[in-house]
């Protein structure tokens, strides 16, 4: 059974769970009620909601305490002992049920099918902007079913249509950009090979339509999963071929976030002045006048999130003093209904402040992170959690940070 699958689970059941408003104990004790003369303790959910297992025959009881169907609640389980491969609601139904087998670009037949244009291009770009400004504020797990339906519907667009030669290769752009936000958004929930298959239908589009920066941010996006995942030397390919790739005149602000993850995948491979030498140069290409106007994909990059960057960096590199006045200031200013953001930004200032021997303010800033993660349907928010409270236990003899890791420490175990 793949550990990654009862997690999944476990944080599935943990969603339900604070959607009804009960705690662990509360759902217990309604189990209880439930079940007649069988019982189940806080312990046992506890271990539900870590992967540690995955319930049974308490499952009937389960979807009536939780108000949802049996049937979706046994498809989750039975993905979770690894009886399936379909997660209920997730990208590989909806990619098996949506693209084709073969090449999901290849052009069924003559395409006999209906005739659109340019109107019809522009309302699928209004669609993937959308869905970009519903990543800011909702997490993988909330939008990864809507994304990859949104990315077979775009593919069987350009596959059963007829269209001119510009309508087309518009199309094949804004196919590449979904892409790109569906694999970031299945990143996210944790879903790796279904991102990865996003990122290459992705790039296979935007090379057909001769968009270099947007086949970078394919490539840069993919690259920053490998070197997030223990593939740190492909990555670090994958985010050199990106500059590479856009060229010295892509827009700034592209240029600026290729840089970027070069200097972030410089930091994973362990090379920590090219790793500073990128960030400058990110922040120079930021500053640079002139050139291309910024593609709508880059509207998120600034000043402030380049600064998030470098802390993260120099966090990585162990350089608390440079790290932690950065993501102060960030947070400071920080839109709050970017809870996901928020919960990662704050794990970095939690490490952040353990490194620089203040275990107190660590534990203040961890408890944020811990709480804000387990209301975000977000694998890489929770992967954080998990990072600071191991961070933490060097310092188990702080009282704060004792009581943090006797409430959470279940998140470090199964």
């Amino acid at each position: 059974m793949s550990d990654d699958r009862r997690t999944w689970f476990g944080t599935y059941l943990a969603r339900l769970r604070r959607a009804t408003g009960r705690s662990q104990r509360q759902l217990a004790e309604r189990l209880c009620a439930l079940s007649g003369p069988d019982s189940v303790t806080r312990h046992e959910i506890s271990r539900w909601e870590r992967g540690a297992r995955v319930p049974g025959a308490w499952l009937p009881a389960l979807a009536q305490a939780l108000d949802v169907s049996v049937g979706e609640l046994e498809r989750a389980a039975a993905y979770a002992r690894g009886e399936t491969d379909t997660v209920p609601g997730g990208p590989t139904a909806c990619l098996a049920e949506l693209l084709p087998p073969d090449d999901p670009l290849a052009p069924l037949g003559a395409r006999s099918g209906r005739r659109i244009g340019a109107g019809t291009v522009a309302r699928l770009a209004a669609r993937v902007h959308g869905l970009r400004l519903a990543d800011d504020v909702l997490a993988g797990g909330d939008l990864i079913g809507p994304a990859f339906r949104d990315l077979g519907s775009a593919v069987r667009l350009y596959r059963e249509t007829s269209h001119t030669e510009d309508v087309g290769r518009a199309l094949l752009a804004q196919i590449g950009e979904l892409a790109q936000i569906a694999g970031w958004i299945a990143s996210d929930a944790g879903h790796h090979e279904q991102a990865s298959r996003a990122y290459t239908i992705g790039i296979s589009a935007a090379r057909q339509a001769g968009d270099g920066p947007l086949v970078a941010q394919l490539a840069g996006s993919l690259g920053y999963q490998l070197s997030n995942t223990g593939r740190e030397r492909e990555g670090l390919g994958l985010a050199l071929a990106a500059v590479e790739e856009a060229g010295p005149d892509a827009p700034a602000k592209a240029r600026a976030l290729f840089l970027d993850r070069v200097a972030w995948a410089h930091t994973r491979a362990g090379e920590a002045q090219p790793a500073i030498r990128a960030l400058g140069a990110a922040h120079d290409a930021l500053s640079a006048d002139g050139g291309a106007d910024a593609p709508l994909w880059a509207y998120w990059v600034s000043r402030a999130e380049l600064e998030v960057m470098d802390a993260r960096v120099f966090t990585e590199l162990r350089r608390p003093l440079r790290a932690v006045p950065l993501l102060t200031d960030v947070l400071a200013r920080y839109d709050a209904t970017h809870a996901r953001e928020v919960a990662l930004y704050r794990s970095w200032l939690a490490v952040a402040l353990a490194d620089a021997n203040e275990p107190e303010q660590a534990a203040a800033e961890a408890r944020l992170v811990v709480t804000a993660s387990a209301d975000v349907a977000s694998e890489r928010a929770a992967e954080r959690s998990r990072v600071v409270l191991h961070r933490l236990r060097g310092f188990e003899d702080v009282p704060e940070v004792r009581d943090l890791l006797d409430e959470h420490g279940g998140l470090l175990a199964g």
